[in-house]
């Protein structure tokens, strides 16, 4: 359900007075997680070199908001113990299922084009290890997760709930559908990649609202894009970029739509 980014991005680590933020920047938002005193310059260095301030040519992610988001999750909190040591690292890492937590700089800049509005109600698909539902936590209390594995479904609410993250609502279910019960959505994040844009999720999104997904093929590069809805639900899709991200897949004997 996470991506590995196309290009190939280095990583210049810089000294700790160079970095940015503290682990919880003043005006941030969420609950100070169980772990975010740890590993302290690790994140600020992340942030710095691979998101804030990239050292390669990518696009910077700008969204204070979102900066100081990525500061506060402690991600070696939502990862597998034996890559543990990687966590800050500019790559996706496997979680175990045949999924992945997604390259921090794919995190920081899916959310930054939600743009999600404070207290805005967001679904995200894909819960994986609840890594990025952290982040967004930080900017809303609103957050609604589906994961299709239920195995990373459990593991993803009992590591949100140890971490603080107990407003985070997960939920095991074909990503597909969305979550009807709690439409409509001021933003949804799709981590997984479908050919099309599933019709209920669209339908699930507010008038203004806006949806961050890639979209395509599994066997070929795929487009990120942001599919914004207008005030008379008119529809405009803009690309950011090209990824390669795992399938969007069904639960068996879901209709398709």
């Amino acid at each position: 359900m996470r991506p590995t980014h196309l290009a190939v991005f280095g990583v210049l680590l810089m000294g700790a007075d160079d970095c940015l933020g503290s682990v919880q920047p003043a005006g941030s938002q969420g609950p100070v997680a169980r772990s975010a005193h740890e590993r302290i310059d690790e994140r600020r260095q992340m942030v710095d070199t691979q998101i804030a301030r990239p050292r390669d040519g990518r696009d910077p992610v700008s969204d204070a908001r979102v900066i100081d988001a990525m500061l506060a999750v402690p991600r070696h909190a939502f990862v597998p113990a034996p890559v543990g040591d990687q966590a800050y690292g500019d790559t996706p890492l496997p979680i175990g299922h045949g999924q992945t937590i997604s390259q921090p700089y794919i995190v920081a800049l899916m959310t930054e084009h939600l743009r999600l509005p404070p207290a805005g109600k967001v679904l995200e698909v894909g819960s994986g290890s609840g890594y990025q539902a952290a982040v967004l936590a930080h900017l809303t209390p609103n957050v609604f997760t589906i994961e299709i594995v239920e195995e990373l479904a459990r593991t993803a609410r009992q590591r949100l709930k140890d971490q603080g993250y107990a407003s985070v609502q997960v939920r095991h279910g074909d990503g597909h559908l969305g979550w009807p019960e709690q439409a409509p959505f001021d933003a949804i994040i799709v981590t997984c990649a479908p050919e099309a844009l599933p019709p209920s999720l669209w339908n699930q999104l507010r008038p203004g609202g806006r949806i961050v997904i890639p979209i395509g093929p599994v066997d070929r590069v795929q487009r990120l894009v942001v599919v914004s809805k207008s005030a008379d639900g008119q529809r405009r899709t803009e690309t950011i970029t090209d990824v390669r991200f795992v399938p969007m897949i069904r639960e068996p004997g879901t209709p398709r739509e």
